[in-house]
C-alpha cells in the first residue's frame, strides 16, 4: 500500500504562473492566461462539465455548493476554452488522470490562484480535485481524477496536504479507466489523450 507521503509526492507539482499573453507553451498549444477567474456561476445551481477526449467522452457533475470558488473557476476556464486541446500529461495506473497544464510539462497555470476550499468529501473513485504544490494552499487550473479510493489526500490526514474534491464522474468512467490504461512514456500517455472540449451544462 502506498504510503501517503508517496502519494503527496506523486501529486506535488509547481505551480507556474503565467504572464498574461506571454505565449508560454508548446507550438500550437494553449496560451490563455487571466488575471482572475470572472464570477460565472450561481453556487444554488447545478453544473455539469462534459469531457469530449480522443478517447471517448465523460460527465462530472461539480459540487458547487460545496466548493463554489473551485467550481467558479473551473467553469469560467472551460467557458473559456481553456482545457480545449490540452492533454493528460500525467497519469498513474491505479492512483489518478491529471491534466489542467497548457505546457503539458506539469508546471502550468492560468495565471492566477484560487484559494483551497476545505470540506469533508473523500478522495474516493470517480472525484475531481485540484492538484497543487507539496503544503500549497492555493491552486491553479491542473486537475486530477481519482482512480481509486485515495483517502490517504482526504481533510483529515495527518499531513499538511489535503486535496478536497470537487466534483465526482457520473458516467462514462470506463472512458477515464480507457485513459488510465493508456501505455506511457514516463508518466505521459503515448500516444496523447487529448481533451477536445469541456462543455458546461447548467440547472
Amino acid at each position: 500500500m502506498r504510503t501517503v507521503a508517496a502519494l503527496l509526492v506523486l501529486l506535488s507539482l509547481p505551480l507556474w504562473v503565467a504572464a498574461c499573453g506571454d505565449g508560454d507553451g508548446p507550438p500550437g498549444g494553449n496560451t490563455k492566461s487571466f488575471s482572475q477567474a470572472q464570477q460565472s456561476i450561481d453556487p444554488a445551481k447545478e453544473y455539469t462539465a462534459l469531457f469530449v477526449t480522443s478517447k471517448g467522452e465523460f460527465a462530472v457533475r461539480l459540487y458547487a455548493g460545496e466548493a463554489p470558488m473551485t467550481v467558479n473557476s473551473f467553469v469560467f476556464l472551460a467557458k473559456q476554452g481553456y482545457f480545449d486541446g490540452l492533454m493528460f500529461h500525467r497519469v498513474v495506473k491505479g492512483f489518478v488522470i491529471q491534466s489542467g497544464d497548457p505546457t503539458g510539462s506539469g508546471s502550468g497555470g492560468p495565471g492566477y490562484e484560487t484559494a483551497d476550499e476545505p470540506n469533508q468529501l473523500s478522495n474516493r473513485r470517480g472525484t475531481l480535485a485540484m492538484a497543487k504544490t507539496a503544503g500549497a494552499k492555493v491552486f491553479g487550473s491542473q486537475f486530477f481524477i481519482n482512480l481509486s479510493d485515495n483517502t490517504g489526500l482526504d481533510w483529515n490526514n495527518p499531513s499538511n496536504n489535503k486535496f478536497y474534491p470537487f466534483g465526482e464522474v457520473i458516467s462514462g468512467m470506463d472512458v477515464v479507466d480507457a485513459i488510465a490504461a493508456s501505455p506511457v512514456r514516463g508518466s505521459q500517455p503515448d500516444p496523447e489523450v487529448v481533451i477536445t472540449s469541456v462543455r458546461i451544462s447548467e440547472r
